[in-house]
């Protein structure tokens, strides 16, 4: 049976399986004792990843060894990618577009200390390693300062940190740009701001609570749910991310105790199956996932089976509204199918495809993201030597 607290693989690490070693950096201070009870989420959660940090990007490397000779176009056009080295999906792309003569450049938040960087404030330029570049498309995705190789707790990693921060994120909305997935109109949208959304455009919800205290609350008056309300991956240390993935509500192990922040309590929906639905554009690719238990999809993802499904149109033009809504071009729609009915449980902007194609063994998502960036890159392209 499928519950409404049903996890997401796009929050799985991104390369799986991953025993590389972590960036020498000093485990944080024993904290001191506070009398308070392990939080929910924490207890029992023994998910623990690797991602790597070396460069792993085809474009980039083949720049690097003197490979390619670039167009005659100065300042060079391209897509930037701000992303981390693990981001296997944006590997994949860099490979696709070299296929077709677009250029892709690329800031990795876990191998940016050393990065020859320079950004031009009065024109859409970058130089990087004595490149110069005209960025026409911008992506962010997987970007996580957490995975910087840094101290936070020195001087010189916590001005790292707010350096970057900033000019990342002055990065992700200039005016000059064009986004995937604009951070102004993207970077708030938590699944809490879904739901309210989701319901407004017709769709079912499960109930939820947002609260301190999970024992005392039963959204829908039943089984219940525990989940996180920020992300299903931390990262403190970088390149060592722990799993918190959504959990039966055990209300005798609760009872009032309070949790040090809140946590969402939603009702559980016994379902038939579950459904992850890719947005791309105006195209719409669906896989039916069934499951056992929300924690296979880490423990034994194996034993998950992927199978591609046509999207019905009801509910496809409800998604591509709420897409549009969102400004949303690529992204993953995560529902439940119960009683006939289909449950929202939240969108991921940040969706990570390759492990549901691998599964279902098509490439349906990845060749239409590579048409629809290819594509509006050549958009971009024709209105700016158009000027």
């Amino acid at each position: 049976m499928i519950g409404a607290g049903s996890g997401r693989r796009d929050d799985l690490p991104l390369l799986l399986g991953n025993r590389q070693s972590a960036p020498a950096i000093p485990p944080p201070s024993t904290p001191v004792a506070s009398g308070r009870p392990t939080p929910l989420l924490l207890q029992g959660q023994d998910y623990v990843f690797h991602a790597p940090s070396g460069c792993l990007d085809f474009q980039e490397r083949i720049h690097r060894l003197g490979m390619v000779i670039d167009t005659d176009d100065d300042p060079n056009p391209c897509v930037l990618v701000l992303a981390r080295s693990a981001d296997m999906e944006m590997n994949e792309l860099s490979i696709a577009l070299a296929e077709q003569g677009i250029r892709m450049m690329r800031i990795d938040a876990d191998r940016c200390l050393d990065l020859a960087l320079t950004i031009y404030t009065d024109a859409p330029l970058v130089e990087l390693d004595r490149r110069l570049l005209r960025p026409l498309l911008v992506w962010r995705r997987h970007f996580e300062l957490s995975c910087m190789p840094v101290d936070p707790r020195t001087i010189t990693g916590a001005y790292a940190l707010d350096q970057w921060r900033t000019v990342s994120d002055w990065l992700s909305e200039r005016p000059d740009w064009a986004y995937v997935n604009p951070a102004r109109t993207t970077g708030h949208l938590n699944r809490l701001t879904q739901l309210s959304s989701a319901a407004a455009f017709g769709l079912a919800t499960p109930r939820t609570a947002v609260t301190t205290q999970p024992g005392r609350s039963r959204p829908g008056g039943g089984a219940c749910i525990v989940k996180t309300a920020g992300r299903h991956l931390l990262e403190p240390r970088p390149g060592v991310q722990h799993g918190l993935f959504p959990r039966p509500l055990d209300t005798a192990r609760a009872g009032d105790a309070r949790e040090p922040a809140p946590v969402i309590v939603q009702q559980y929906l016994a379902a038939e199956t579950e459904l992850r639905v890719f947005v791309v554009g105006d195209e719409l690719i669906g896989y039916q996932v069934d499951k056992f238990d929300p924690a296979q999809l880490w423990v034994d993802p194996d034993a998950v089976e992927v199978t591609p499904t046509e999207v019905p149109t009801k509910l496809a033009d409800k998604l591509r509204a709420l897409a549009r809504h969102w400004h949303l071009q690529v992204a993953a729609f995560d529902l439940l199918v119960a009683g006939g009915e289909y449950v929202f449980l939240e969108v991921n902007v940040n969706c990570d495809w390759r492990w549901f194609e691998h599964r279902a063994q098509t490439t349906d998502v990845s060749d239409a993201v590579h048409r629809w960036v290819a594509a509006r890159f050549g958009e971009l392209l024709g209105a700016h030597r158009g000027r």
